[in-house]
């Protein structure tokens, strides 16, 4: 569309038509149109935004309105309603609407009331499906990124919650072998101190129960070391590797290295600091790609995360990024951020 809005443009840049209101002032208005427009699309602070998208709306009136024949110019007050939807709500944006629709009217006054009716209409119909287009193309990305930090958020979960139950399992096996072995030993003590006190056939008895009572020991240890073997720490990588896994509209590729050994913690604390970074660039910066690597550099483990995204100038921690670093923080590490090319991300735990 800003390619059509530059063709209808031509014929009074190359002289063609002279505008009403002078070549120069009018080429200068042209171009500020798209200048702004530019702005409106690639500035990331919003009021800078806010201030380029209404130059774009008063210059495109002046250049409809400076033309001497309006041909086909007001294409140009439908792009700059069509990218109202970005900037503000939409009770402005038919505000917008109306006042544009009232500029081609304006632009036709003196060829009777049909044609500014006809030419006015026309071009309202075209701004308002533009804009609603624009908004329902909005409405659908929006719903896209939310189902995607639905999926990172469910993953990571499921991840924690699977941590969580091997961990008390773990408890459990614990307490039973305490139980039990500490049963089965005060009963087994107490025959081998029967027995010391007892001669010759005496003492039998009390040295075969203590046989029986070390050999069942020895079995339901074996079998308690074998539940515990079955229940291994979490697997980081393959932990890490569900969440960054088909996450809708975002790229993640992940590295984790072999060496890399944490504790329950500290594997929560990283699986939490990934669906954090991918969550973040969900929805802040639009973002294709997403690297992840988590590596051991000398004493600590370190996760570094770097997007292709806009990043921010100045870079104001949320709630996320404040709990982010308070986990590495009471681990013995610590989390760094930068925002001046993509957003990166360092952060860093005590190796075990």
């Amino acid at each position: 569309m800003l390619v059509v809005s530059v063709g209808v443009g031509l014929p009074v840049l190359l002289g063609a038509v002279e505008p009403r209101i002078g070549t120069i002032a009018w080429t200068s208005a042209f171009v500020g149109v798209f200048v702004a427009i530019l702005v409106v699309v690639f500035s990331v602070r919003r009021e800078f935004r806010i201030g380029a998208y209404a130059a774009a709306v008063v210059l495109s009136w002046a250049v409809v309105l400076g033309s001497s024949g309006a041909g086909l110019l007001p294409v140009l007050l439908v792009v700059v309603a069509a990218l109202g939807p970005e900037i503000i709500r939409l009770p402005a944006n038919l505000v917008v609407i109306a006042l544009n629709t009232l500029v081609v009217a304006l632009h036709t006054v003196g060829r009777g009331w049909v044609e500014p009716l006809i030419m006015g209409g026309f071009y309202a119909l075209i701004q308002v499906a533009s804009v609603l287009s624009v908004q329902a193309i909005l409405r659908e990305q929006r719903l896209r990124r939310e189902l995607a930090e639905a999926h990172v958020d469910l993953q990571t979960a499921t991840v924690l919650l699977e941590s969580a139950a091997r961990a008390a399992e773990r408890l459990r096996i614990s307490r039973e072998l305490h139980d039990l072995v500490g049963h089965q030993l005060t009963v087994l003590s107490l025959e081998l101190e029967a027995a010391r006190h007892r001669d010759g056939a005496d003492a039998r008895p009390h040295v075969e129960r203590a046989g029986e009572m070390a050999r069942s020991l020895l079995s339901d240890v074996r079998v308690t070391v074998g539940q515990l073997r079955e229940q291994p720490a979490t697997d980081l990588r393959h932990a890490l590797a569900r969440i960054a896994k088909d996450v809708p509209g975002l790229d993640v590729d992940l590295l984790v290295d072999e060496d890399v050994t944490v504790d329950e913690e500290q594997a929560a604390a990283l699986v939490r600091a990934v669906q954090e970074v991918v969550t973040n660039t969900l929805r802040h910066a639009e973002a294709q790609e997403l690297w992840v690597r988590v590596e051991r550099d000398g004493s600590v483990v370190r996760l570094s995360a770097e997007d292709d995204g806009r990043g921010a100038a100045e870079v104001t921690p949320g709630n996320g990024l404040r709990g982010f670093a308070e986990r590495f923080e009471a681990l013995g590490g610590g989390v760094e951020y930068d925002g001046t090319r993509g957003f990166r991300v360092h952060a860093w735990v005590p190796a075990r």
